[in-house]
Parts: C-alpha cells; structure tokens; sequence
C-alpha cells in the first residue's frame, strides 16, 4: 500500500535494479532469483514448517512539545520490521514520521526512513484497531530512533506515540518451528469449507501459511467471505517496503502478520495474497486460497475484490518479471473461478464516499467501472502499487489473459534442408521457436502440419520434431494459454520426396565401440549418445539415402537394466527404445532408422554399454529409388528349422558350420527376389559365447553378426538379408545351435510393391498402461489387437508396418509371442522369444489386415509393448 519511497534510504535501488527490467528473459530473472537468496539472520530454514512465534516490541515515544515526539537512539531487542502506532485510529499526523534503525550485524545506522500513515477502518469497524504508520521492512536490527512532527499548520500530534518492531523468528521461534508439521490445528484456524469452484486455468505454486510459519493462536475470529461469493476485480499493491532477500521473504510475511494482528488490530493479515521479488506466492489471509475471503487492502471496495501485494516499494524501481508473472498467473486463477476475463472490466459498487490517486469522485452506494486487474491507486487516493509498478499493470493484463506473445519459428531443422520455395527433408522436421510469454502462463504448444496436431509438448519446451509423410506440407506452431487463448505462426513449407525403395548390402559392420569402429573406442556412458556417420560409408551413397537397416548389438553392459534408442542425428529423442538388456547380456536388434545430415544417433540409459552396428541395407528416394526394390509382405511362415530338418537338413549348425536355404520359389516368396525379411531364432546354443551370420549365398562372409546367444539361451532377430542365387546361408562361430527362420516378407526390383515411409518412433501398444489396448498382461494363450491404420500419422491402406516389439514380466519358464496380420490364421512362426522375468526387443515386419495386427502369446502371462518405426504403402 505504501506510496512514499524509501528505497533511496534502504539501498533498494541497488538491489531490485536488474530486477526492474520489464519483459525480461527468464534466465535474466533466474539469475537475478539467485542472487535473491542469499541467506540471512531472517532466511527461511529448510524445514521450517508450521507455526512459528514472533514478538512486538514496544516503545514509547517522548513529546517534545510544539508537534514533535521523538524516541532516542537507543539499543533494542532484536527485530526486522517497525511502525509507529497510537491509540486513536481517527487521529491523523499531518507531518513526517521518520525512524532509522541499526544493522545488527554491521552495527551501521541507516539513513531517515518516512513511514506513512494507513487509512483507518481499512479492515472495518474493530475495537482493538489503532491508528497506525504502513511497516516497513529493514532486517534484522538491534537499535532504532524515532522522530515526529505534526508540521506547522497540523496541530498536536496523537496521544500514546510508540514504535512497534516485529521479531519474525522469536527466541526459539525457528527451532520449534520444525516439530510442529504433525501438531493440532489452531485453536482458531479456519474452519473447514467446501471447495471453491473450479477456475479456467491452473492454480500456481503457493506457498501456505502453514509453510510461511503462520502463528494462527493470533487469528481468533473466522475469516469473513465475500458478501456476494464472487471475486470481481484484483487490486494490485505494493507492501513492507525496504530492502530484503527472498531467503527472507516468509519472515517479512509473518511480520506483517503479526503487524496487521498486534499494532493495527485487525482480524488477520490484510493482503489475501502476497509476492515476493523473485516470483513466489505466498497465501495471506486466512480463509482459503480457493474461497472468496474478504480481506483489508482497498478501501471501499474490499467487499467485491482479492488484494494481491507485492513485496517492496515499486515507487523508484520496476516489478521484475517475475513478480509480474506470479501476479498476473494468481489473479487469472481468482477471476477464473468466477468468469472473469483479467483483460476485461467490471463494476463495483463502492462502500465509501471518497476520491482516488486521479481525483475520481466515488459516492457510496454507486457503482463505478474498473479492470478486472487494478491498481490499489484506481480505487482510494494513495501511489499504491507505485509509479514504477502500476505502468506494469497492462503487461500483467496481458499475461494473465493470453494469447502467447510475440511467438516466432527461430530454426527449421532435423532433417529439413532449405530446398525450393521452402524445405525438403526425407521425413523427419524438426521446429524450435521462441517466446516473450513466461513459460508458466502457457498450457502447451502444438506442432501442426496441414492444419492438425503432429506433436505436443509443455509450455516450457521450446521445440518439437515429427515425421512427416510424403508430399508437401504446411508446418506451423500453435501455442496455447492457460487462458485457452491460442495463436499460430507458420514455421515452413516442407516436401518430402514421394518414392522410397530398398537397396540391399551384404552385411557390413560400420560401427564397434570396443575397436573405435566409427566412433570413438570406448563404452558408451550412463546417458550417453554416440554419432555415427552412415551416407558416404561403406557403399551407401552420400546424399538420398531415407533410412538405413542396421542390425545393432549391445554387449558388456554394467547397470542391472538399461536399453538403447536409436534415431536420426538432428532430431530430438523419444522415449521409444531399440533393444533392452540387462547386465553382463550380449543383445541383438535390426533398426530401421531414418537418416538425417547422413548420421543416426545411439542413445544409451543406464551405465556402461559396448554397440556394435552392422549395416544389412538403406532406403533411397528421390530419383535414384526407381533403380530400388519395393516392399511384399507376406503372413509370417516358418522356412527352416533345423530341429525338423524344415529347409535344411536335420541337425543342428556346428562349430564354424554354414547351412544354405533356398527362400526363391518357397512359401509364396518369387524367383527374381533382391532381398528376404526373416525373423531368424537360435536355440538350444552349447557355447558359452557365439553369434550367427545371415548373408547372401554366393558372397564372401563379413564380419557382421546377425544375432548374437550365449549357452543354453533362446535368441531372435528380425534379419532383412540380400538373397543371391535364390539362397542364404546361415553362420555359426561356436559350438552348436538350432536355427529357425520365418519369412515376413521380401523385396523386389521393378516398384511393383510397398514403399517404405519413415516414422519418427513412437509408442502405439503398452499392455502395462493400457495404451492401444487393454490395461492387462497378455494371458495363456491370449491375443491382444491393436489399430495400426489411422493412428500416429499411419494412413489407411498402409500395407506392412515396422515395429519394435518388446516383452517383459513373462511368467512362463519358456514363452514366445506371434505378431501376425489380423484376419488370417496364426502360423507356428514367433516374433520373439523369451524366459521368466526377462526382457526382449525385436523388431517385427507385419503384414497390416483390416488396419491391425494381432498378438499371441504362448504361455503364461506377459506384458507386451510396441513402438512404431514405420511403414510400407503402395
């Protein structure tokens, strides 16, 4: 309320500069918060919760006569806040009232400080008011002086003088302070009540009077509600002017607590709601933060109104950001819960006969217009909130009533190349912008593309990727208040390429941490991303290349589980993984992973982990991918197993033995085939370590592996693998092992077949939340179906779909599940395989029928996950 600066006579210029900037960046304003807490002699502790006693010491002053009363500079208990105080509320000064205090710590006097009268009656007709000077804060002192003068023209001065210093944390205070969380209530703390309604936008963080320390022994009245139950206009103030730290901030509130209670006389604090510099909200006067409470802050219209004030003196300095931005999120949340636009009007009819700051006459019983968001100025004669803070007040306006300001795209990337009228990308965009809205007045923003949500992310995020499909788009970003406000700027028009076909290699290793294969030699870390190139590399072409097929292993992991995502370089990761492991496990997995700035990225979770990536095989678009092959799917089928003599002869692959099926001409896969896709399973393994090598017959081996097992375990791997002559041969390094292989489709020259789009991964099936399908593990037996067409940018008529599939929590001792095209007839092929309590990735190439596929699981119960990497359309 104060409206007489003292900041020249406290230093607050030095401390709250920075602060004053307006529209300031949040990491200025953070920066500054920092400074702001600096611990002092009054510094909240940090478990200091429940009540915390504070005293009033009193002093009386000594008339001098002729209209001057004094107190002598003098030692005193220890206190932060003063005021001066007398009997007789109606008695007025009409002089100066100055005091001056001693640091406690420096032992520095400060210079004269003017405090100014309150206006009587402010919180109604109170036995125990007296007339009283505002508080002001000047930290933890332990000295004072006082001097009055009722000026030449004023006459006597008021009878019963005293200065009143308010000790927030009373010897002991803070040391009890900590027990209480579990205490009794309050003989007189609030009663009860129903909840307030519910408003437009979110509560903010506030901080109660519970958490601040309120001593409600003091309150021994209920709180008063709004007469009409409706909170109409916020009137902004500024209060305890001086100098502190937003360590302090709770304790300046408990002195204007006990001020308001003990000197003024009044029922409770004043102020319904109170900010400090440094953004945080504190609950002021009892009753509710959700209910209509009546407070003692504008008077005249305190009847129809919530008073927010903000700590300090707003005369010479500006509100920072902050501030702004918590008064402006606390008076949405209030007139929210009643309708109330905070950019709009209202009328409030005025309980007094008197004049504002402006002059304006208000007659009582009349009603007169204001903003739903007004300074203290607006409705009684007073500088409140300050000539510094109440310019501010249009800003907060427009914080708190929307839309996001000055929203602009600052980069295009992720894949999107300028390119044209606008940007070319093989898929993946990704968009970043910026804003002069805080974060925490935004309820979201929303990447569009042709006018629908692609993506979604928090109003604290500044970026958002997607994978767009073929054709040419209109990308825009859409961020929305929490007002609901919301507003849309164009980011770019994007094209991607239309034709996308496969260009089968022999299997190739590209990348080996332990060797420093393409990276660097060395496991990657606890959260660690290696870079690997992959266009230019080892016969992949330098530029068109979409997507590339990489067979990945994990081996020698140290955290008991921890998993890998693979992904495009440029773009921003997804929760999707590629395979999952566990410690001291050597795992397999084929990614098909889209290619951006020619690099993908290996993103490890959790501890130390050795990658190696060998690559089977690359998209291409443009004009290069008519020279490609298409996508055929087929029903999964079993081709071989060497358990039944199926395809090859019955016996299991021996030490360094190679075994060749034939796949041309074999379950519906034609002669003329370029390349398989196999989902390939080894068994019954007898050494302690092997791998098997899926490669083209006719061909020299290469080092890369297709699946890698260890002694007595159950392993697959989806392999798409070059077919030579019509066959594939099969390569075991050690030991023995039983292999089987089910065909899940094959590629052909000639773009007769499907055409491979990428998707940015993302998760469509979770059987653990309930997301695609039921929230249950999948039973005995059991079959879940989930709706491939249609969803995450998945278009109707989509021919095949790549997943990751991934079981975990089987309960069987051995299992397997089956992913087939809904509407057909399951066959003996499995997707995956896995043991009681383990973990496993694979990915799956499935025929899509009626828009789904199926999923079976064998025995026992498991639950089941899958995530989308893209997909086959003709």
């Amino acid at each position: 309320m104060r409206g007489t600066a003292v900041a020249a006579a406290l230093g607050v210029v030095a401390v709250l500069g920075v602060q004053g900037i307006a529209g300031g960046s949040e990491a200025e304003t953070q920066a500054q918060k920092k400074a702001d807490e600096t611990p002092s002699a009054y510094s909240a502790g940090a478990d200091e919760k429940g009540p915390v006693k504070s005293e009033v010491h009193k002093l009386s002053l000594k008339s001098k006569g002729k209209g001057e009363a004094e107190l002598s500079r003098r030692s005193t208990e220890p206190f932060g806040m003063l005021g001066v105080s007398w009997p007789d509320p109606d008695a007025e000064v009409g002089g100066t009232i100055e005091a001056r205090t001693r640091d406690a710590e420096t032992g520095k006097w400060s210079d004269w400080i003017e405090l100014e009268p309150y206006q009587p009656g402010l919180d109604g007709e109170r036995p125990a008011e007296r007339g009283s000077t505002e508080p002001v804060w000047v930290g933890r002192s332990d000295g004072a002086e006082v001097r009055v003068s009722a000026g030449a023209a004023a006459g006597k001065l008021p009878a019963g003088l005293r200065l009143d210093m308010v000790d927030p944390v009373a010897e002991g205070g803070a040391e009890q302070a900590g027990d209480d969380l579990n205490a009794e209530p309050a003989a007189f703390a609030a009663p009860a009540v129903d909840p307030g309604p519910p408003s437009t936008v979110p509560q903010p963080p506030v901080v109660t009077r519970a958490e601040w320390g309120a001593d409600e022994s003091l309150n021994d009245e209920d709180p008063i509600y709004l007469p009409g139950s409706t909170v109409k206009a916020v009137f902004v103030h500024h209060t305890a002017s001086g100098e502190y730290v937003c360590t302090e901030s709770a304790a300046v509130v408990r002195s204007l607590h006990v001020y308001h209670v003990k000197t003024n006389g009044w029922r409770d604090l004043g102020y319904n709601f109170l900010v400090d510099k440094c953004g945080t909200i504190f609950e002021g006067r009892q009753g509710g933060i959700d209910q209509p409470v009546q407070g003692a802050h504008t008077y005249g219209f305190n009847s129809e109104s919530t008073g927010i004030a903000v700590i300090g003196d707003y005369t010479d300095v500006a509100a920072s950001s902050v501030a702004q931005t918590a008064v402006a999120r606390m008076s949405a949340y209030k007139l929210g819960q009643y309708g109330g636009d905070p950019a709009g009007t209202t009328t409030l009819v005025a309980g007094a006969t008197q004049k504002n700051y402006n002059g304006d006459q208000f007659t009582a019983g009349q009603s007169y217009t204001f903003d739903r968001i007004s300074g203290h100025r607006d409705g009684y004669n007073t500088q409140c909130p300050g000539t510094k803070l109440y310019p501010q007040l249009p800003a907060i306006r427009t914080l708190a009533a929307g839309p996001v300001q000055n929203l602009k795209v600052t980069d295009v990337g992720g894949g999107a190349v300028p390119g044209g009228s606008g940007y070319e990308s093989p898929g993946p965009v990704t968009v970043k912008w910026s804003t002069t809205t805080p974060s925490s007045l935004i309820s979201r923003f929303e990447l569009l593309v042709d006018g629908a949500p692609a993506a979604t992310v928090e109003g604290n995020v500044r970026s958002a990727t997607t994978t767009l499909t073929p054709g040419t788009h209109e990308v825009s970003v859409n961020g929305v208040h929490q007002s609901g406000k919301a507003v849309s700027v164009t980011a770019a028009t994007v094209t991607v390429p239309e034709a996308k076909s496969y260009f089968p290699v022999t299997p190739k290793r590209l990348m080996d941490t332990r060797t420093g294969l393409g990276v660097p030699k060395a496991p990657v870390g606890d959260g660690g991303v290696v870079t690997l190139q992959v266009t230019g590399v080892e016969g992949i072409p330098a530029t068109g290349v979409g997507a590339v097929v990489l067979n990945v292993t994990a081996t020698k992991p140290t955290a008991p589980h921890s998993y890998v995502s693979v992904y495009p370089d440029g773009t921003t990761r997804t929760s999707a993984s590629s395979l999952n492991f566990v410690q001291g496990q050597t795992k397999p997995n084929l990614v098909i992973v889209p290619v951006v700035n020619g690099k993908v990225n290996f993103y490890n979770w959790d501890g130390t982990v050795h990658l190696i990536a060998d690559v089977t095989g690359y998209y291409m678009s443009g004009d290069a991918a008519a020279e490609g092959a298409t996508h055929f799917p087929v029903t999964p089928k079993r081709l071989m197993d060497t358990r039944t003599g199926l395809g090859v002869p019955k016996a299991p692959v021996g030490d360094g033995g190679v075994v060749t099926l034939q796949v041309a001409g074999v379950e519906d896969v034609p002669a003329g085939v370029s390349a398989v896709v196999l989902n390939v399973t080894a068994t019954k393994p007898t050494a302690p370590h092997s791998y098997v090598s899926v490669y083209p017959d006719g061909t020299t081996r290469t080092s890369a592996s297709s699946l890698n097992f260890v002694q007595g375990q159950t392993t697959p791997n989806l392999v798409i693998v070059p077919v030579v002559n019509g066959k594939v041969n099969f390569y075991n390094w050690d030991g023995t092992v039983h292999l089987i292989a089910d065909v899940t489709g094959y590629f052909m020259a000639g773009g007769e077949g499907a055409s491979h789009y990428n998707v940015t991964p993302k998760r469509l099936m979770d059987t653990r939340t309930g997301l695609g399908v039921p929230k249950a593990p999948v039973g005995d037996g059991g079959v879940v179906t989930l709706q491939i067409a249609g969803v995450e940018d998945v278009p109707a008529g989509v021919s095949a779909v790549v997943l990751n599939v991934t079981a975990t929590k089987p309960t069987a001792p051995h299992s397997y599940a089956a992913v087939y095209p809904d509407g057909t007839t399951r066959t003996s092929a499995s997707s995956l395989n896995y043991v009681q309590g383990e973990t496993v990735a694979n990915l799956v190439i499935v025929p899509v029928v009626n828009g789904k596929v199926n999923f079976y699981n064998w025995d026992g119960t498991v639950h089941l996950i899958a995530d989308i990497t893209g997909y086959f359309s003709e």
